[in-house]
């Protein structure tokens, strides 16, 4: 049940990073890779408070961060 509250909570916070990713469409792409890794890092810190565990929190972290994104290139690819 932990991983399922992390994984919810980490879709929450992948979708407002790519809401805010989308108020700065032009910014500098340095400026947006240092937001994603103060996403990643703001995902990871939540995780781990959930599961207690840094192992089990950096898999769920990478798999709900490539699940997202599979899921919101698949819609992208749809919509346009």
């Amino acid at each position: 049940m932990r991983v399922y509250i992390v994984m919810m909570l980490q879709f929450i916070i992948w979708s407002g990073y790519t809401f805010i990713e989308w108020l700065s469409k032009h910014d500098q792409l340095i400026y947006k890779v240092i937001m994603f890794f103060v996403f990643f890092y703001l995902a990871y810190l939540i995780g781990n408070q959930v599961t207690r565990s840094a192992r089990k929190t950096l898999f769920i972290t990478t798999l709900s961060l490539i699940i997202y994104t599979s899921i919101h290139y698949t819609m992208a690819l749809f919509i346009h």
